[in-house]
C-alpha cells in the first residue's frame, strides 16, 4: 500500500543522487516525496523559495540584493506565474516544492504539499541558492556530511549576526552547521568559496558562542547533528535568514519552502549567475 512505499521511498533516498532534477520534481509534484531534498539531483541548483504579493517585491529585492550572502538572488519569476521557466523547462511553484510554509502576519499559520488553494495573481516568487549545492563538492572532496549520510535536515541557527536592512524586512542571519575535520578546514573554505550561489565560504569557524548560538544541540530548524572528537563546527549563511525576515515584516501573506525540502532546478551547480554584494567577512 502507500504506507510501504512511502517507508520504501524514504529509506531510498540516497538512490535520487542520480536522477535528474525533473524526475525527482515529479516525485514532489504526485507528493510521492515530501521531505528533505539533500543528496538529490546531485549536480544541479537547489534553491530557497520565497513568495510573496507584489507590492513588496521591490523591498525584498532589495533585501537580497544588500545581504548576498544569505540570500544569493538567483531568479524572480513573472508577476502571477507559477512557471518559474528561467529556472526548469516544466517547473510549477504550485507543486513542486516537497513542503511549504504559509506565513500570515508573520506567523506559520499552516504547512502544505502544494498551493492549489494558496496561489494567487499578486505572487512573485523569488528563488535563492542553497547550500546543498556545496554539498556535492564536499562529498566530492570525499567530506563526510552527517545530515546527508543520516537523511535528516541540516542544523540551522539564528545568530546575533545582523542582517542589512530593506522595507519592512530586517533580522538576525540564519546560518547551517556541519562538523568538519580539524585538518580540513582550510579545503573546506577553498571549496566552497567557489560556489557564492551556494552561500560561498563560511560565515564562521569554530565557537558557536562567538556568533549568539548558545548550543549545537538544540538547532532552530533542522534536526541535531553531533561533533566528534576532532572536529570543528563551521557555519555557513542560510537561505532560512529570508523567512526570519518575513516575519518580521508581518505581511498579510507570504510562503516558503519548508526549511530542507528545497526547490530542485535544472541550472548546474557550476553555472555562474552574478549575484551583487560583497563577500561576507569570514571570522575566525
Amino acid at each position: 500500500g502507500f504506507d510501504a512505499r512511502f517507508s520504501q521511498l524514504q529509506g531510498n533516498a540516497m538512490s535520487y543522487r542520480n536522477s535528474s532534477p525533473q524526475e525527482v520534481r515529479d516525485l514532489i509534484r504526485t507528493e510521492a516525496i515530501t521531505g528533505q531534498t539533500a543528496g538529490m539531483a546531485m549536480g544541479f541548483l537547489q534553491a530557497n523559495l520565497v513568495i510573496l504579493p507584489e507590492i513588496f517585491a521591490l523591498d525584498f529585492a532589495r533585501f537580497c540584493q544588500r545581504n548576498p550572502k544569505p540570500c544569493p538572488l538567483v531568479g524572480i519569476s513573472d508577476t502571477g506565474n507559477p512557471r518559474f521557466t528561467a529556472l526548469g523547462t516544466d517547473l510549477n511553484l504550485v507543486t513542486d516544492v516537497p513542503s511549504y510554509h504559509i506565513y500570515q502576519q508573520g506567523q506559520l499559520s499552516e504547512t502544505v504539499t502544494n498551493l492549489h488553494t494558496h496561489w494567487n495573481d499578486s505572487f512573485v516568487s523569488f528563488a535563492l541558492g542553497c547550500s546543498h549545492t556545496f554539498e556535492n563538492a564536499l562529498e566530492q572532496a570525499g567530506f563526510s556530511l552527517w545530515h546527508v549520510d543520516n537523511q535528516t535536515t541540516v542544523p540551522m541557527f539564528k545568530t546575533a549576526i545582523d542582517t542589512v536592512p530593506s522595507g519592512p524586512f530586517y533580522g538576525a542571519m540564519v546560518v547551517t552547521m556541519r562538523a568538519i575535520p580539524d585538518s580540513r578546514l582550510e579545503e573546506v573554505v577553498e571549496i566552497c568559496r567557489k560556489y557564492p550561489l551556494g552561500h560561498g565560504a563560511p560565515v564562521h569557524i569554530g565557537n558557536p558562542a562567538t556568533i549568539g548560538i548558545n548550543s549545537l544541540d538544540a538547532p532552530d530548524w533542522g534536526d541535531p547533528a553531533p561533533l566528534p572528537k576532532g572536529y570543528t563546527p563551521v557555519f555557513w549563511a542560510c537561505g532560512v535568514t529570508p523567512q526570519v525576515a518575513l516575519c518580521n515584516a508581518k505581511l498579510p501573506l507570504a510562503i516558503t519552502h519548508k526549511p530542507g525540502s528545497m526547490l530542485i532546478t535544472d541550472i548546474p551547480d557550476s553555472a555562474e549567475i552574478p549575484i551583487l554584494g560583497q563577500e561576507f567577512p569570514l571570522s575566525f
